[in-house]
């Protein structure tokens, strides 16, 4: 049984006390372990480092200094990893089909060494896109005492007096083969555009992932936006260790911390700052794995009620790190608190509500900036994700409506069964003005996982046809992407979804103020091709990308793996 006499050891007693763990002992003595070791908790550390990726590879310092910080506070730290991919080196190639699979890898992961070694509570770090999602899953699926930490935003680069991010690259090749920009500039790009260490710089996945994580209450106030590069990041990570211990000791669960309140909060400064697309799926996912009644229509609901009030890439003009000079996150949940927009009686990882944790935060940001804008005088009087239904996505897609003028569109399909053709075509100027890009095949089955679409979305915008061309997908976008662009078609094609029966020159309509997304193709021509449709073979039969298309589950509930599982 348990030893009840060690507050916070209550799961780690089950392999470090009795005669009969006696074996068990011995492992950890041959780790350094003393006797008086054993009353103190097991705290798990997660540890996203890697050279993969520069938005993994300064999570080293991270970690160490959470050792440090565990050992202080009287805590077991014990390291294990947790693999990534990057998105933006794999973007555009069949590796990114990897990206959204390396979600279910990473919480399986965590999941399995924090409740396979009985560990009392876990400290994830994490950077890249799928690190924050995949941690938070494996959180929740655990509820063991626990706290998020991001690894960082990258510091923005810069050439000729611009700032850059790593999108500034995707969107040069666009720029570069329509000849618009010079090879002297194309290059200074590529060279420049990550200058450091850490995550993509704008309000893209990562960081809209590490801002709601902070918002809902799993990580502590502030550290969101931090520079991976700077001191601040690692001295917050020790505070995180700290904080981590008292939660432990508290029995402060996530159970405790994230509800639908904390996620209609999480949601809130999402749409405040302008974040992903991809938000929508990684939240549905969490949600799943908490076991909370939330759907993409949640999504729509929040979005009628929150403004996008901070001024931030892709659809604005600043950065991660602009954010955080003005007040950050805090700032901006303060904000929303006034405006009676988020649950301040939210409990965190502190140990205090978010009314309480925002106490001390000012009423309004510094004057003399435009990084966070008056609420009373948005960038958007609503939120920017839309949720698009229609015969094309009857389960609905996530449109990013943000950054247009006017983000309706009828024109004839140009239809794609892949991403690199549709490259290879809007690189070869054969995508005109008017034109409505469908790439289909790339769902969570048809992928198999679901990539990501910067590279062609990228083009589109560097060849100035962002505004004027629309593009709809079974896949997914980068959080870097705007433009006239539906994502998260569902159906998806390979399951018979009405994207996978649309053929070269049909009409289609996006129409975001009508919330429609549709096939304007009569009802008998529609049932004469469903009638003659087969269903393609699995482009993978063995491996992880072929148990992913085997068990995801619609995008439309998040592209779980374990949504269908009956028992």
């Amino acid at each position: 049984m348990p030893d009840q006499k060690n507050p916070g050891t209550e799961r780690s007693s089950h392999v470090t006390q009795g005669v009969a763990r006696s074996p068990n002992r011995a492992m950890y003595y041959a780790m350094g372990y003393q006797e008086s070791d054993f009353k103190n908790p097991m705290v798990g550390i997660a540890n996203g480092h890697s050279t993969i990726t520069p938005c993994n590879s300064g999570l080293q310092k991270l970690c160490d200094a959470a050792v440090d910080a565990v050992k202080a506070a009287g805590g077991n730290p014990q390291t294990f990893g947790t693999p990534t991919i990057s998105d933006g080196m794999s973007m555009g190639t069949e590796g990114m089909k990897y990206s959204l699979a390396s979600r279910e890898v990473i919480a399986d992961c965590i999941e399995t060494c924090v409740n396979g070694q009985w560990m009392d509570g876990v400290l994830v770090i994490g950077g890249c896109d799928k690190n924050m999602p995949g941690g938070m899953m494996a959180i929740m699926r655990t509820n063991v005492p626990a706290v998020y930490v991001y690894g960082g935003t990258i510091r923005p680069g810069h050439h000729k007096g611009k700032d850059l991010t790593i999108v500034s690259a995707f969107e040069a090749v666009g720029q570069f083969t329509a000849g618009k920009m010079s090879q002297e500039d194309f290059d200074g790009i590529e060279r420049h555009a990550c200058p450091t260490s850490g995550s993509c710089g704008g309000m893209y996945t990562a960081n809209t992932m590490s801002s709601a994580i902070e918002a809902m209450g799993m990580s502590l106030p502030n550290s969101s936006m931090m520079a991976n590069p700077d001191q601040e990041k690692v001295d917050s990570t020790a505070d995180s260790a700290r904080a981590l211990m008292d939660c432990i000791r508290n029995n402060l669960r996530p159970s405790d911390i994230v509800t639908k309140k904390s996620i209609e909060n999480a949601v809130a400064v999402i749409m405040a700052t302008g974040g992903s697309t991809n938000a929508v799926l990684h939240f549905l996912a969490i949600t799943h794995a908490a076991n909370i009644d939330w759907t993409i229509d949640d999504f729509e609901r929040m979005r009628k009620k929150v403004p996008v009030f901070c001024n931030l890439k892709p659809s604005g003009e600043y950065v991660a790190t602009d954010l955080h000079r003005v007040g950050g996150i805090p700032q901006v949940m303060k904000m929303l608190l006034n405006a009676g927009l988020l649950h301040g009686d939210c409990m965190t990882v502190t140990g205090k509500t978010v009314a309480e944790n925002l106490a001390n935060v000012p009423d309004m940001p510094p004057a003399d900036q435009d990084v966070i804008l008056p609420l009373d005088a948005p960038l958007y009087a609503e939120g920017h994700l839309a949720i698009l239904k229609g015969n094309l996505a009857p389960e609905g897609a996530v449109a990013k409506i943000s950054g247009l003028k006017n983000p309706v569109i009828t024109g004839p399909a140009r239809v794609f069964n892949d991403e690199q053709s549709a490259m290879q075509a809007i690189l070869a100027d054969q995508i005109v003005a008017g034109d409505v890009v469908v790439l289909r095949y790339l769902g969570p089955k048809g992928g198999p996982g679901m990539p990501e679409m910067l590279a062609p979305t990228g083009a589109l915008i560097g060849k100035g046809l962002g505004e004027s061309v629309g593009l709809i997908t079974d896949g997914r976008f980068s959080g870097g992407t705007w433009g006239m662009v539906v994502g998260h078609v569902a159906p998806e094609a390979h399951v018979g979804g009405l994207i996978g029966l649309i053929e070269e020159g049909d009409s289609i309509t996006i129409d975001a103020h009508q919330l429609l997304l549709q096939l304007n193709v009569d009802e008998a021509t529609i049932a004469a091709r469903r009638a003659n449709w087969v269903q393609p073979k699995p482009r993978y039969t063995r491996g992880i990308l072929a148990k992913f298309g085997q068990l995801a589950s619609t995008a439309s509930k998040g592209a779980v793996l374990d949504a269908e599982i009956n028992y």
